[in-house]
């Protein structure tokens, strides 16, 4: 079950890393636009479910702490990531804001039954560094100017590691609730799109495909997927292996040649990968003693 759990988290982690492609495809529409289109697309696969099933409308009924955890989580990261965005530049930011995974493996040792071992801990750096060459590819420059776009992006982190954990307490919530949490993030998106943006919409076919790809996979199913796997699964696996996808994300685009191939994509496949093994160290061992036994 828990191993069952994982791999449906680790979904999350693999449509993630299209996130950056269908962006890049989905045109000029600004960022919470994009957001309040996407995530009501997202809310979609869970407003079929429910309306085939009128009885899991029950599963709604949740404490109100439950409530503000979700759309803090969804909507508040994306605020903030948004917010450092345009107070920062790029490459220092989501560095920064990519601290999240290590957060969620750190962090997690505050869980009951969780127990932080030093492979977690490395498995972990290993992958922040992987991220580092990828991201800082062009160099790194932090500069004091920017010190509000860094802030943003350091509550960022915190936020999505910190709405992570404590989803894992809410086990018993069904995640048919992250479809309350997405349809609250696009009204909230497009409120903020409403006073701080000018609307511009697709203008092919091939972008209302990508902004379509952006609701249904990474800021849709994925997040029903994460919730999935960090309530049932195991958190400190899911926290190393996320930061797989700013790699694979990169190996994509390199694929569809929006990037060039270099020693930096190879020694970075290199630490994310050897990273997520080692942090998944406990989950394969437990593979391997049964079939010892049985022997």
């Amino acid at each position: 079950m828990k191993l069952r759990a994982t791999l449906i988290g680790f979904t999350a982690i693999l449509m993630w890393s299209f996130l950056a492609l269908f962006t890049a495809a989905s045109g000029r529409m600004p960022p919470f636009q994009l957001s309040a289109v996407c995530f009501a697309i997202g809310s979609l696969p869970g407003l079929v479910v429910l309306a085939l099933n009128p009885s899991r409308l029950a599963l709604l009924k949740q404490p109100a702490k439950v409530w503000i955890t979700g759309i803090s989580g969804l909507f508040g990261y994306h605020f903030l990531y948004f917010t450092a965005l345009r107070n920062a530049p790029a490459v220092e930011a989501g560095l920064i804001a990519y601290l999240w995974p290590l957060l969620i493996v750190v962090g997690s040792a505050l869980l009951p039954g969780e127990r932080l071992r030093w492979y977690h801990v490395t498995g972990a750096l290993a992958g922040l560094c992987g991220t580092f060459l990828i991201v800082g590819r062009n160099g790194i420059d932090f500069n004091g100017a920017y010190a509000v776009g860094y802030g943003a992006a350091f509550l960022c982190a915190f936020t999505w590691s910190g709405y992570s954990l404590l989803t894992r307490r809410f086990d018993a919530v069904s995640t048919d609730v992250v479809t309350g949490f997405c349809l609250a993030t696009s009204i909230l998106s497009l409120i903020c799109h409403l006073g701080l943006e000018t609307t511009v919409w697709p203008a092919t076919t091939f972008e209302w495909l990508a902004v379509a790809g952006l609701g249904l996979l990474p800021v849709g199913a994925a997040f029903y997927a994460w919730d999935h796997g960090v309530k049932n699964g195991d958190i400190q696996i899911l926290g190393a292996a996320s930061y797989a996808a700013p790699l694979l994300s990169t190996l994509i685009l390199t694929l569809f040649g929006f990037a060039e191939p270099s020693w930096r994509i190879a020694l970075a496949c290199l630490l994310v990968t050897g990273g997520a093994v080692l942090a998944a160290r406990d989950m394969f061992r437990r593979k391997i003693q049964p079939a010892v036994a049985t022997q």
